[in-house]
């Protein structure tokens, strides 16, 4: 099980690349395995063009390593505190992409403009505010996740139908209920915020009909979907 978990954290890794979505060391990917509560997350630093799936960490949701003599990702507690206040959450993608960056270091949430922001978010995907220097002192990558967390549950907002935030002056924090969900997020994500962009640059007042919104997004989610075929 732990083997199969570590493959698909690997793959999911050289798919964001192949996406697009890293260069360099820009970024990682996670898995977990709810039945036993740890995940399997990239090294630190290591390039992806040496990466192999056995150099997946595993670590247990406290950040102690399990099997690997490499350190996991410097943003593993940000990964542990997101499964942690997430429970329906197995897979989380976080990468420097430059168009969702684009949008993190302006500060700004990517609005929801049009059908295909909505095929995949129901609404704004918000942008954070910075951490206070306190909060980055006592904890930088813990606090950073739970606070992530904290936002969500303080605004209502269901992380399933909104899988992804932005972190001002960072980058995304993008996830789904399996870690291929959590790719397909992170690279739909990537397009809406290119979208939304040139959206706002031909007309600054560009708005979309929450009906509209409503009717795409659960089209394809939730108990009365019907996009795609019949399982």
């Amino acid at each position: 099980m732990l083997e199969n978990l570590k493959k698909e954290a690997f793959e999911i890794n050289m798919a964001i690349v192949q996406h697009k979505l890293v260069v360099l060391t820009w970024g990682n990917a996670s898995a977990i395995d709810r039945a036993s509560d740890i995940m399997a997350i990239k090294p630190s630093g290591v390039a992806y063009d040496t990466l192999t799936w056995q150099d997946m960490v595993l670590v247990d949701l406290e950040g102690k390593v399990i099997d690997s003599k490499l350190k996991p990702s410097s943003d593993t507690l940000t990964h542990l505190e997101i499964y942690k206040g997430f429970s329906d959450v197995c897979g989380i993608v976080h990468t420097h992409s430059p168009w969702a960056t684009a949008w993190a270091q302006a500060g700004k949430s990517i609005p929801a403009l049009g059908t295909t922001h909505a095929d995949h978010f129901s609404g704004d995907v918000p942008c954070l505010p910075p951490l206070t220097k306190v909060q980055v002192e006592e904890g930088y990558e813990k606090t950073t996740g739970s606070t992530l967390v904290d936002y969500f549950l303080t605004n209502k907002i269901n992380p399933l139908h909104i899988p992804a935030c932005l972190l001002s002056g960072h980058a995304s924090f993008v996830w789904g209920k399996t870690i291929f969900k959590a790719l397909e997020n992170a690279v739909a994500l990537e397009s809406c915020a290119e979208m939304a962009y040139h959206t706002l640059m031909l007309n600054p007042s560009a708005n979309f009909p929450d009906y509209i919104l409503n009717k795409h997004f659960t089209r394809k989610h939730g108990k009365d979907a019907y996009y795609g075929q019949n399982k």
